[in-house]
């Protein structure tokens, strides 16, 4: 079966194999707020939030995951900020979702979907205001699905907007979207191997070639993940580890049928023990036709290889013109798996 066939009838469940050893592998993400229930300035407990969160998925939700499938970042100075303000935030994610399989199948193959959906739904809102007592010290937990995970709620707003326009989108050009974005992936999943480090044009587009026609694509630096400076944990990001990937398809259903599979999924590498966890959206300000991706590119000095065969898609062949400045390689570390 072809990928186009499979993406078809590919459940919100399983995976999507790519080329390159790269698959996508379905997950749930819950991105988590916590905020003080009492008069109490003790710092939170990070071992017994998790211990507390797993217990509450086990026994309510009969899900298990194990402590390292949930990440918190503790604020700084928390007797000097607002008791408004939350002391941490941190994400959770359920990584096995097989044991969903028996469950949706009784919806019917036409019911999977929105069943899927429902029951995500159903967590979010069992566990959003949550008060959470560890041991003599109350938490409230504020949860909510990553803006890059709900799909559907993408696909209302580029239908609002084609609907009824807003401030920063030209009515006058076509109004459905043909752009993906995403940010966080690791720089050496997309590299030739034992060529450079630096993500390629070839291998990138052979990658997502797998959802359809593209017609141009461009790969860049990223260094700004949204890291916050009042974390304890901020400020330790590696310069030329990850990229950014943005990429134009031929035709709005191939772009439909990318985002869609893209959602909610997270990127393996065969043989690596990392995970990408990347941010996926749709281009909302024209990236290819406004000018920006080259404002930005002159600003990073950095290009990625071509690849064999010498590939030059469109963006790559206007990145020529700012590629003068020579990227600082002293600076960038090799990614390591």
């Amino acid at each position: 079966m072809s990928h186009h066939e499979t993406l078809k009838t590919l459940r919100p469940n399983e995976p999507f194999e790519l080329e390159s050893g790269l698959s996508l592998l379905p997950r749930i993400k819950l991105n988590l707020t916590i905020h003080r229930a009492d008069k109490s300035v003790s710092p939170i407990d990070e071992w017994k939030l998790k211990r507390s969160l797993i217990d509450y998925l086990e026994k309510s939700q009969s899900i298990s995951i194990p402590e390292e499938d949930i990440k918190v970042f503790k604020y700084r100075d928390l007797k000097k900020r607002k008791r408004e303000d939350p002391v941490a935030r941190g994400s959770l994610f359920v990584l096995d979702l097989g044991f969903l399989s028996k469950r949706l199948l009784l919806n019917g193959e036409d019911g999977v979907e929105k069943a899927f959906l429902e029951w995500r739904k159903g967590i979010v809102a069992d566990m959003d205001g949550m008060e959470l007592n560890l041991e003599g010290v109350k938490f409230k937990l504020s949860v909510e699905l990553p803006n890059g995970d709900d799909f559907e709620g993408m696909r209302k707003e580029w239908e609002e907007i084609a609907a009824f326009g807003t401030r920063g989108y030209q009515r006058i050009e076509r109004q459905q979207p043909d752009t993906i974005m995403l940010r966080g992936v690791p720089s050496r999943w997309f590299a030739e191997p034992r060529v450079s480090s630096k993500p390629s044009m070839l291998v990138t587009h052979t990658i997502f070639s797998a959802f359809g026609k593209i017609r141009t694509l461009d790969v860049g630096e990223d260094n700004d993940r949204g890291e916050d400076e009042d974390e304890e944990d901020g400020g330790d990001l590696v310069s030329g580890l990850h990229c950014k990937i943005v990429v134009q398809y031929e035709s709005y259903k191939d772009f439909y049928n990318a985002l869609k599979v893209l959602c909610g999924r997270s990127l393996n590498k065969q043989g690596s023990r990392l995970r990408s966890d990347y941010e996926v959206t749709w281009d909302r300000n024209g990236y290819f036709r406004n000018g920006r991706r080259l404002t930005e590119q002159t600003k990073t000095g950095w290009t990625p290889t071509t690849g064999a065969g010498n590939y030059r898609s469109e963006a790559s062949q206007r990145r020529s013109q700012a590629s003068r400045i020579s990227p600082d390689d002293a600076r960038r570390k090799r990614f390591k798996d």
